[in-house]
């Protein structure tokens, strides 16, 4: 398929804000995690999401365009560096192992604490963080799509030998979208200044 037949298909909706409700649905395969002595809890299985080809398209597309608008706008701590493209673990470890050095040179002590979220993409506010962009002033057709991609999504879940059908979420942002984990990076920047 020709690159530019899709991005002149996704540019009338990407200048609306609009995100198509047959992008928003997505298949969750459920799978049994190895080794569990039973699988009467929900914690007992993994799903992994798949998505619509098009939808990743037009969601890297989007990725690059929030990128280069958070950081404009703030939205992105210059200390981040996971989720971030152009960016390694080298760029998390060198200014950490220079904050850790330059102390013990003066014969001091130093702890470092790591802090793990978990299921930060199903915790999500899809209302909180579309207000906390465009008060930072991003472009209003990427506050409207953010919204429309946040909202109004569905998923198959597929058990081993069960009917399709739809379930309805409204927390979080989908896993496995390229989308996901940058708007979960600017859900989260102002740890960033309370906790330097």
């Amino acid at each position: 398929m020709a690159p530019a037949l899709i991005l002149n298909l996704l540019a009338h909706l990407l200048s609306y804000g609009y995100h198509r409700p047959s992008l928003k649905t997505a298949d969750g395969i459920v799978l049994d995690k190895p080794g569990k002595p039973s699988y009467d809890s929900p914690s007992s299985f993994h799903i992994i999401v798949l998505f619509q080809t098009f939808s990743k398209i037009l969601e890297t597309i989007m990725n690059g365009r929030h990128t280069c608008m958070a950081r404009i706008t703030g939205l992105i701590n210059p200390h981040q560096c996971g989720s971030l493209a152009g960016l390694s673990v080298a760029d998390a470890c060198n200014p950490l192992t220079n904050a850790i050095r330059t102390p013990q040179m003066d014969k001091r002590k130093v702890s470092t604490l790591f802090l793990d979220i978990k299921g930060e993409l199903d915790n999500v506010n899809p209302s909180s963080r579309c207000d906390m962009l465009s008060v930072k002033g991003l472009s209003p057709y990427l506050v409207s799509w953010t919204r429309s991609f946040l909202t109004g999504r569905s998923c198959h879940l597929l058990f081993q030998g069960s009917p399709k059908s739809f379930a309805p979420f409204s927390v979080g942002t989908p896993q496995g979208s390229p989308v996901s984990p940058l708007l979960f990076v600017i859900y989260v920047w102002r740890l960033h200044i309370e906790i330097p």
